[in-house]
């Protein structure tokens, strides 16, 4: 009997696979309360909260490509610093940074940083920087931090990339309720 045949090779493969898969936490408990009985409403639930499989070009798209207006985060910081002029905004580099800004008091001004650390709606996916510049009549400027600002934008943004995502999660669940995937026999 050879230990290196076929069978044997095939059995530890799978057996291998089943142990990597397992430490993966593809599995997640998931509470019966919560998620509906019926298929089809359960179909219905996922594809409302964005949970689904994509299998590239069999539902009809080549794709999803990550460009900075399909960024909610990105798209939601854009709106919110919009009344100050951007000094530098690099979507690559997860980073805007906007120039110095004051309403007509010339001794004080603000410049405002943002640097996206996730593409996740989520509090730590995001750090913003807020500096203050105030100069006294002598010329002399001293700079500070101020993180109440700093907090205040980081929630309006926030809150402004969820209603995007939301938004968008609506459109594809009406998108795919008109092409009838709701309707598929198979999950009634």
């Amino acid at each position: 009997m050879k230990f290196f045949n076929i069978k044997n090779i095939f059995i530890y493969l799978i057996i291998s696979n089943l142990i990597f898969l397992s430490s993966c936490g593809l599995y997640k408990k998931s509470d019966a309360r919560k998620v509906p009985g019926n298929a089809k409403e359960r179909v219905k639930q996922n594809m409302k909260e964005g949970k689904r499989i994509r299998f590239g070009n069999l539902q009809g798209g080549s794709g999803k490509f990550e460009f900075a207006s399909s960024n909610e985060m990105w798209r939601a910081s854009i709106e919110i610093l919009d009344f100050i002029p951007l000094s530098n905004a690099d979507y690559g580099g997860g980073i805007i940074i906007t120039d110095w800004y004051n309403e007509g008091n010339e001794k004080s001004s603000v410049k405002i940083m943002v640097r996206f650390l996730s593409n996740e709606i989520r509090a730590d996916g995001l750090k913003i920087t807020v500096y203050n510049k105030n100069c006294k009549p002598s010329e002399d400027c001293s700079l500070s931090t101020d993180d109440e600002i700093s907090n205040e934008l980081k929630l309006a943004i926030l809150k402004k990339a969820a209603q995007y995502k939301n938004n968008t999660l609506e459109k594809e669940a009406e998108e795919l309720e008109k092409r009838g995937v709701f309707n598929n026999p198979e999950l009634r």
